[in-house]
């Protein structure tokens, strides 16, 4: 059945489309469609590197030490404010040697920070097209 006319034509075939759709022809729908505002709160694209800063090349380096400092460090001032009421001497006290422990605690705090930020823009997103005024 595929005979070399068949191959022919449908090489033939495939150059007249190709015309069509460079001239905008009826191959227009094939086209990719043109980048849009994301129609949806959760179909926007999310980068890092607009929320934190970190040095160029050494990315992973300062993600992974974000990661674990940014959570530790917290988990120690909640510790201090809450727990030791602000005195040094009974923060002294406690165990603050027991890293994955304080971190842990600021783990939570850090996440529980991030999602109340995330659902007040969410409650913040406009879906409408942004329109300019005259």
């Amino acid at each position: 059945m595929d005979s070399k006319e068949d191959v022919e034509n449908h090489h033939h075939n495939l150059l007249y489309f190709n015309q069509m759709v460079e001239k905008g022809g009826r191959g227009e729908k094939f086209r990719k469609p043109k980048k849009q505002e994301p129609s949806s709160f959760s179909s926007q694209k999310v980068e890092l590197s607009d929320y934190l800063t970190v040095p160029e090349g050494y990315e992973g380096i300062a993600y992974a030490l974000y990661f674990l400092l940014v959570p530790y460090i917290t988990g120690l001032v909640f510790l201090f404010i809450f727990i030791a009421g602000g005195s040094f001497e009974n923060f002294a006290l406690l165990d603050s040697s027991a890293f994955l422990i304080v971190w842990m605690i600021g783990y939570e705090i850090v996440a529980s920070c991030i999602l109340i930020a995330i659902f007040i823009s969410y409650l913040r997103y406009d879906k409408s097209p942004k329109k300019r005024r005259h």
